[in-house]
């Protein structure tokens, strides 16, 4: 198995990653928890977008119980990741708190 070297590809640097050297300490915090906000967001967003579409599918406006299943489908799966997530993040701060100084 060979290795190819490709010159024309540039190095990762900080800011391609999205960070500088220079950045604050909390800014990585705000960005920490920008992202979990936004996260949220998107859940709440899906859980809304199913909620209409039962509304709309009992009130007769919307007869089409595919889109329905769909966007609960997809609503229920976000929600189980976000709560996977949590458990995760939840499980490491434990294991931090459980580490000796």
């Amino acid at each position: 198995m060979a290795i190819n070297f490709d010159p024309t590809i540039s190095s990762i640097s900080p800011q391609s990653i999205g960070r500088s050297e220079g950045t604050a300490r909390g800014e990585g915090k705000t960005n920490f928890v920008k992202m979990v906000g936004d996260s949220l967001k998107r859940v709440d967003d899906k859980q809304q977008d199913a909620n209409t579409s039962i509304v709309d599918l009992l009130a007769g406006k919307n007869e089409d119980i595919n889109s329905v299943v769909a966007s609960v489908a997809k609503a229920d799966m976000s929600f189980k990741l976000l709560v996977g997530v949590r458990n995760k993040l939840v499980e490491a701060y434990k294991e931090t708190m459980k580490m000796q100084i």
